[in-house]
């Protein structure tokens, strides 16, 4: 199996398991998987957050996502619970399908490591 075929498998069984689990079966898309993982990373789950907060948690996500690539780095963790991470490369200029397939593939990566997909 191709790298590509195996990350689309791998992607679809992430897609359809969160979406089990969270969104009564309903297709969950690349940004509502994200903000999972960043409510995941934050460890504060019985809360409601503000708008501002909801991006914020995306960033924690995307940030913790691409630390295996050389992107960034946790900094630290502020009083509140909220990770901190600082730039350690910038990321390369993608074309908008080029960032979905390394979103995807750092998804797959992080659910691999979590022990949620095999």
């Amino acid at each position: 199996m191709s790298r590509d075929e195996q990350l689309k498998e791998r992607w679809e069984l992430v897609v359809k398991k969160l979406s089990s689990q969270f969104a009564d079966g309903d297709p969950m898309d690349l940004d509502g998987i994200i903000y999972l993982i960043g409510v995941q990373e934050l460890g504060q789950l019985a809360r409601t957050f503000k708008k501002d907060q909801k991006l914020d948690l995306m960033h924690i996500a995307i940030c913790k996502l691409l630390t295996p690539y050389g992107y960034y780095e946790l900094d630290f963790v502020d009083d509140e619970g909220w990770p901190h991470y600082k730039v350690i490369e910038s990321l390369p200029h993608l074309k908008a399908g080029e960032q979905s397939v390394l979103m995807k593939e750092a998804i797959v990566n992080y659910f691999l490591e979590t022990e949620y997909i095999d």
